[in-house]
């Protein structure tokens, strides 16, 4: 059977699938759902020196993911630290604790919560080009804490140069990415924002970033050699594979755990065995990496035509998406060679997966 089990940063996980900073871990009783769940690892909601004030609506369920405009945790730290760590570390899995934002607030903080962490996570949402508030958050934890250090970016920087500073700052590693923002929805039925703090604005998360985190795990794999935790629209056991490829350690999940409920990390463990167990891999680290060696920094200008590969479901989506009019029906599906333009639009939808590329 396919070995699942990790070691990060001299933490031992059963698999490497754990919540992300946010609702699903907002307190003990939370975290307590999530290790029921499978989940390999605990990351707790980020704190800081007060408890977060936020507006109502604060978060919504959209098209292809979530808009939230939640803060940091909304309980004050005396009461992480009095009741939610103690009953958190008790659990028995690795805790990771959140803590933001500020080198001074990190610096507060971390002393006091070293004593339920195996690891902190930083989080400074930091959307501006300059490292060095990233830089003095990190040395901060680092001096006040003794324990391994992530840092969480924002997609909006760049990764290759964050990911290097942080990594020379003394990260002991990276989790990418934040929630894209800010973002806008209205109600069509009012005119009003969908969220109600300044503007409506709020930050994306979910199924709709996963390409965007994923682009940022492998930049970030290519410029640093710290671990880095993938995060950002995982749901299901190929999106934690597509991330561990990108060069990912582990990944995180938060809007597929508010919407799918708090199963949804031994689901995805699963189908990453099952996975490795299908192909063949015996352990993660087959995979680990492996689109930095197949991925090139080349255009591929050479049209390929897809072909037929087994029994056709005729159900007709690739007939219908097909913006070059090059698959007809009849009584098997036929692909026009000269009207093909090897767009791939018909394979990446064909929900059979019969279409493919080159019989090699």
């Amino acid at each position: 059977m396919a070995d699942i089990g990790i070691e990060l940063l001299n933490m031992d996980l059963k698999n490497p699938v754990m919540p992300a900073a946010g609702p699903p871990v907002k307190d003990a009783k939370a975290a307590s759902l999530a290790v029921k769940g499978g989940a390999g690892a605990i990351v707790t909601k980020t704190i800081s020196v007060k408890g977060a004030e936020v507006s109502r609506p604060c978060i919504a369920k959209i098209e292809g993911g979530m808009l939230n405009s939640e803060l940091w945790s909304e309980l004050e730290p005396e009461i992480w630290l009095t009741e939610e760590y103690p009953q958190i570390k008790e659990l028995g899995l690795p805790v990771i604790i959140g803590l933001g934002y500020s080198a001074e607030e990190i610096k507060t903080l971390a002393p006091q919560v070293a004593e339920f962490a195996d690891c902190l996570e930083l989080s400074t949402h930091y959307l501006g080009g300059d490292t060095t508030p990233v830089v003095e958050a990190i040395k901060a934890a680092k001096s006040s804490a003794d324990l391994p250090v992530l840092v969480k970016l924002s997609p909006q920087v760049d990764i290759p140069k964050f990911a290097q500073a942080a990594e020379e700052a003394g990260a002991d590693g990276i989790v990418l990415i934040n929630s894209f923002g800010p973002c806008l929805d209205i109600d069509i039925n009012s005119g009003k924002a969908l969220l109600g703090n300044n503007y409506g604005y709020g930050w994306l998360s979910g199924r709709a970033i996963f390409p965007l985190a994923l682009r940022c795990v492998f930049e970030a794999a290519q410029a640093v050699d710290i671990p880095i935790i993938g995060v950002g629209g995982v749901s299901t056991g190929e999106d934690a594979i597509k991330m561990m490829m990108a060069g990912a350690s582990a990944v995180q999940i938060c809007t597929a755990a508010m919407v799918k409920g708090a199963d949804i990390y031994g689901r995805v463990a699963q189908e990453m065995a099952d996975f490795l167990e299908e192909k063949g891999y015996g352990s993660l680290a087959e995979i680990k990496g492996l689109a930095l060696t197949e991925i090139k920094e080349e255009k591929n200008l050479k049209k390929e035509v897809p072909y037929v590969s087994d029994d056709c479901c005729q159900c007709n989506i690739c007939v219908k998406v097909c913006p070059y009019d090059a698959l007809a029906f009849d009584d098997k599906l036929e692909i026009d060679s000269d009207k093909c333009f090897g767009c791939g639009f018909c394979v990446t939808s064909c929900p059979t997966e019969v279409l493919k590329w080159s019989r090699r």
